[in-house]
Parts: structure tokens; sequence; C-alpha cells
């Protein structure tokens, strides 16, 4: 199995944007022994692969550094160049996950899960939206038909709902808290809303439930997996009370869900903002080491 990093990219940030990104580093070293996982440097994205997405101004904008100042509070850090290179590699490395998992059945990105972007805005330090993108690559270049973006973070895909609204190829379902943010939702094909406390059985019932009606309304080519580790019970955004093991579950379910498909899954890490990074690492750890197990399934012999 594949996995794509892109901490070396990162810049200095302002104190309050450190922790989330220093997650980054941490899980690449924590599964960097694992028996099976290979580690790869993310590549970048084209401007020609943002465009099958983005507003061409907007991407003007971020690349030569002329963004509002409203803008760049939207985003929620400063423009840089070093952003705007991170930016490109976190869409670089969910594109090559999803190419390879056309092939290998599974591969990861390491970050991403950038699904606050819109078409033509940053939001929620999301820059570019990198499931989408993914998606259509993968649509233009493997000539797949219908991609599945499976978002499992805390908070709502509001820009990837916005981008795919009339877009019958790609199947968006978020699993969100309801009160949580983006406090303005946009429509994705499929919404579950979870209220403030939701607890391991109850989260675990909806997803099955939500997968169950994914099945019977969709057939996807490919899935994108935005695997938050922001519903944890001690995530400071999260406001759910999951526990490691029932992220575990959730995880399990998702590539039980592709095995039934019998298509590949890319994964991204999406959001995670514990009260210990430790707790955080842990989730996305978890997430990477029972996609090795699903990739190892996979190849042994029927």
């Amino acid at each position: 199995m594949k996995a794509f990093y892109t901490d070396h990219f990162v810049l200095p940030l302002p104190a309050k944007h450190r922790f989330p990104m220093a997650k980054y580093r941490m899980v690449r070293e924590q599964i960097a022994t694992l028996s099976g996982l290979t580690l790869l440097e993310a590549p970048s994205v084209s401007d020609d692969q943002l465009l099958l997405v983005h507003d061409r101004q907007y991407l003007n904008d971020v690349v030569h550094g002329t963004l509002s100042a409203a803008a760049e509070r939207e985003i929620g850090f400063p423009w840089t160049p070093g952003m705007v290179e991170r930016s490109r590699r976190s869409v670089g490395a969910t594109v090559a996950a999803a190419r390879l998992a056309l092939t290998d059945g599974v591969s990861a990105n390491l970050a991403g899960g950038t699904h606050h972007a819109y078409r033509n805005k940053g939001s929620g330090f999301c820059v570019f939206n990198d499931a989408v993108v993914a998606a259509r690559v993968m649509q233009q270049e493997q000539k797949l038909e219908r991609v599945a973006i499976i978002d499992l973070d805390v908070h709502q895909g509001n820009g990837t709902a916005s981008i795919v609204r009339d877009d019958p190829s790609i199947f968006s379902l978020s699993l969100h808290g309801e009160k949580n943010f983006p406090f303005r939702k946009e429509p994705s094909d499929l919404d579950v809303g979870l209220a403030d406390g939701c607890n391991d059985v109850q989260y675990l019932e909806a997803l099955d439930a939500a997968l169950t009606q994914l099945k019977k309304r969709f057939t996807p080519d490919l899935i994108i997996y935005l695997a938050g580790a922001d519903p944890h019970e001690a995530d400071r955004l999260g406001r759910l009370n999951l526990t490691f093991d029932g992220l575990l579950a959730r995880d399990q379910r998702v590539f039980e869900f592709a095995r039934d498909c019998d298509v590949g899954v890319a994964i991204t890490m999406a959001g995670g903002y514990g009260t210990d990074i430790n707790n955080t690492v842990r989730v996305h750890v978890q997430t990477i080491e029972q996609a090795l197990a699903h990739w190892q399934h996979r190849q042994a012999p029927a």
C-alpha cells in the first residue's frame, strides 16, 4: 500500500495554526515502520487539473498572491508561497492516491480532505477541493463514470456539496455534526446531521443506514474517503463522543463497503483538533492501519 505525505512543505505559521499542522509529521513518523506501507513524497497538481473544478480567477489569485484580505480571512491563514506549494501538493497527493486506488485497491494521502473549498473561494483552512479535483481527474484520465465521496469529517463538506450539486456523476455523502461548522450547510446528495454528544452506537447506526442508502442510489467506480479524526470525544471542535473503538469500527465499515462494491478507495486525513494532539494522531494512525489491513486482504490469494 502507498501513502503520500506533504509535511516537508509546511512553512512556519502563526502559533494558532501550528498544532493542527504538526499532526501530519507525527502521523508520518508513526506509520513509517508499518510492514507493507510505502511512503512517497506528494506530487504537485497542475493548473489544468485544478481548473477542472476551480474558477480561473480564483486560481490566479491564489498562485500570484492577489487574494483580498477578506478572502485570506475566510481561508483562515495568510498567503505565502509555501501555502501555495503545500496546497498544490495536498491536492496532488489525493489525485495520486485515487490513481493508485484503481490498481492497488487502496491508497492514502496523509493530508487532504479540504472539503470547505468552493469553486471560486477557499474557506475553513481549505484552499483547493482535493476530493472533487481527484474525482474529475480520474473521470478525465481513467474514463471513470461515477465517484462517491464519503465524507466522515465532523464538519459538513459544504464546498464539495456546492461544487458537485448539479453533477450526477459524483455522489457526495456527508455525516457530520448538525450544529457544528459550517453553520450554513450546502445540500449534499446525502446529508446525515448528528446531534451534539452522539456516541459510538448512534454514529455507527447512522453510518450503516447512510451506506445502505448510498448503495441503493449509486454504483461507484471509485470511493474517496475523508477520514476525519474530529468526531473523537476529546476533539476541541468536534462536539461528538466517539471513542477510539468507535472510530475504528467506522473505518472498518467504509473498507467493508468498498470491498462489497469491489472498488478502490482513496483516503484523505481531513480534520482533527484534539485537546491532546496524540489522540488526533492515534485516530489517523489507526485509519492507516485499517487501510493496510484492507489492502493485505485484497492481496491474499482467493
